[in-house]
């Protein structure tokens, strides 16, 4: 009887039943949806409207890669944070063009027409525009659906994050042509092509891929809330859970290896590194070229050395095809595990695999035709359509994240972990 009292009055039992009151409220805390059908269906315009952004960011991603192909980037001369109309009339065009003849890209060139320049001019104001329009197709819906109260408060720094990078990345943009506008005379006697900075290019290319990711990111957010994730988490087993870790630790590794080969193509174009070395699989007959480290100090060769840089995205490229491949085949050797994972995951792994073949398959495609406009800017498109599978493969898989788990499943493992090692006779 008294060993009855004295454990009753143990600190471990007392532990046990404070906790197993707390469990009983996180229960019933997690009991009340936080996300009821009509929730999510009035949030359901505020996912397809970041969709849609999305959509329109891949655009103006890809109209950008065209403005570079046609060397139409150093057309306008200005920046006006508003915008303004093109030129209308012949003698507004002429006017345009004089301004055009007195930077450096038309003093190397010195032989284009007025219908040339209005090509490579509407290819630049079209991109510049886009910008605009986006701005506008962001600011107006965002401001209408927090003040219907559609968007979480826990997302206001998020989407506050997305509109100063959206408009951080019009600054980019201009800091990256007036690099192009400022050439000296030597640089312009020298022959050497005209072109922005790489590493503004760079950044500039780098924060168009981060924007877009962050945005769709936060539509898959909207259209499969954390709440949905839990309920997957509770229906699986530990072992399949363990599979879903494994895919998504796979895929989260193929995403940062297509990030870092999509800023290596950032260099390639701001170098003009693709018209180069236009044999596969090896480098004008060399498998590791001459040349690779030959600028001084040796870090510049990564960033400005035309052999490195394309070296460099060939290497990463194939590293990222091979991850890609392991990943899909390692993941369809156990067929039951692999049928336990949610269709919608498995469909978007198949696409990956697929996906990252025909982008390597578009990449050396373009190296070996000298690089063809459509066919260059079908690769940039390429790669932004292997990241967004990989993100929404990452998303797909959040409810194999430990934080995914329901709360009193995690509280109570750790619970009994601690409570059998503290009370004797319970091991």
């Amino acid at each position: 009887m008294l060993r009855s009292i004295a454990f009753t009055r143990s600190p471990s039992l007392q532990r046990f039943q404070r906790l197993s009151t707390t469990l009983r409220s996180v229960e019933n805390a997690e009991s009340i949806p936080k996300f009821t059908y009509a929730t999510q269906a009035e949030q359901r315009p505020v996912a397809f409207w970041l969709l849609g952004m999305s959509g329109l960011i891949f655009g103006m991603v890809s109209v950008g890669g065209i403005t570079r192909l046609t060397r139409s980037g150093l057309s306008m001369t200005d920046w006006k944070l508003q915008g303004s109309l093109p030129p209308l009339n012949t003698e507004q065009w002429i006017v345009e063009f004089e301004r055009y003849k007195k930077f450096p890209e038309y003093q190397q060139r010195k032989s284009m027409t007025l219908e040339e320049f209005k090509f490579i001019y509407f290819w630049e104001y079209g991109h510049r525009m886009m910008g605009r329009v986006i701005g506008v197709a962001y600011a107006m819906p965002a401001a209408y659906f927090i003040h219907k109260g559609l968007i979480p408060r826990a997302m206001y720094p998020r989407i506050g994050l997305l509109f100063l990078m959206g408009g951080g990345q019009g600054l980019i943009g201009w800091w990256m042509v007036k690099s192009g506008l400022e050439k000296n005379k030597e640089e312009i006697a020298s022959n050497k092509e005209i072109r922005v900075s790489p590493y503004r290019l760079a950044t500039h290319l780098s924060m168009a891929f981060a924007t877009y990711c962050l945005t769709l990111w936060t539509a898959l957010d909207v259209l499969n809330p954390h709440q949905m994730a839990q309920k997957v988490a509770s229906g699986l087993s530990q072992e399949s859970l363990k599979f879903a870790r494994k895919i998504l630790f796979f895929g989260a590794v193929n995403a940062s290896l297509v990030a870092v080969t999509v800023l290596s193509g950032a260099y390639v174009a701001g170098n003009d590194a693709g018209r180069a070395y236009n044999t596969f699989p090896t480098m004008n007959g060399e498998w590791i070229p001459s040349g690779l480290l030959e600028m001084k100090p040796m870090w510049r060769n990564f960033f400005e050395n035309t052999t490195t840089v394309q070296f460099q995205h060939r290497v990463l490229a194939l590293s990222t095809l091979a991850s890609v491949t392991a990943m899909y085949v390692s993941t369809r050797m156990s067929q039951a595990l692999w049928v336990s994972t949610p269709i919608y995951t498995r469909a978007v792994m198949h696409a990956v695999a697929v996906m990252s073949a025909t982008q390597v398959g578009l990449g050396i495609s373009t190296l070996l035709l000298y690089v063809p406009v459509p066919l260059a800017a079908l690769h940039q498109a390429g790669s932004l359509t292997l990241l967004t599978l990989l993100t929404g493969l990452v998303h797909s898989l959040r409810f194999a994240s430990p934080v995914a788990l329901p709360l009193r499943r995690r509280i109570a493992a750790v619970f009994s972990t601690s409570l059998m090692k503290s009370t004797p006779g319970m091991k």
